[in-house]
């Protein structure tokens, strides 16, 4: 499948959301961080899109399965940082789940590697499809902080969020380890 076909050009453009997201973090008020909100948003949402329409269009691709992790996890890790460094997450008790959001994607990413060696698949679980939902709208109201309306402040707001998104990293997968029918040998390359 080549690079240009849509769901690849979303994930890239997941890629490209994030020095724009890390510089709104650089701009002064609370429109820049409305803006940031709606851009990690819109790269958040994109990655719900690129693996629906490379499912609807037949359109999947081993590149695509490579580089959708890895857009996914520079988006979260890079407005992780930049929450931090501008002191949102200023507490150590919200400092945790970013370090363990941080230290779960490390770890499934080093297990999916290991399993990949082994050619054994983990497909992602419709859990860790609404912990990735959940997490996102959680990171997004982080990133609003005190601009967001006052009825709604942000300690509350993401609280929620953020305590069920961090409760379901601390597995490796939702269902690691897999029963013996979930784990799938992939085909052995043609020699």
């Amino acid at each position: 499948m080549p690079l240009t076909s849509v769901p690849n050009l979303l994930t890239l453009s997941r890629i490209l959301a994030v020095p724009l997201v890390v510089a709104s973090f650089y701009v002064p008020g609370d429109y820049a961080r409305w803006f940031a909100c709606a851009l990690f948003s819109a790269a958040g949402f994109t990655d719900w899109l690129d693996g629906h329409v490379a499912r609807r269009w037949a359109q999947q691709s081993e590149f695509g399965r490579f580089l959708d992790p890895i857009a996914d996890k520079l988006l979260v890790a890079a407005t992780l940082f930049m929450l931090v460094a501008k002191g949102r997450l200023s507490t150590e008790w919200a400092l945790l789940p970013a370090l363990v959001i941080l230290c779960r994607e490390i770890l499934v990413s080093g297990l999916r590697e290991y399993l990949a060696e082994l050619r054994v698949g983990m497909p992602v679980s419709r859990l860790a499809k609404w912990k990735t939902a959940i997490q996102m709208v959680a990171i997004g109201v982080l990133i609003v902080g005190n601009a967001g309306p006052a009825a709604l402040p942000v300690a509350r707001a993401a609280g929620g969020p953020w305590k069920i998104a961090a409760s379901r990293l601390i597995r490796p997968h939702p269902d690691w380890p897999p029963p013996a029918r979930r784990l799938r040998r992939a085909p052995l390359p043609p020699k």
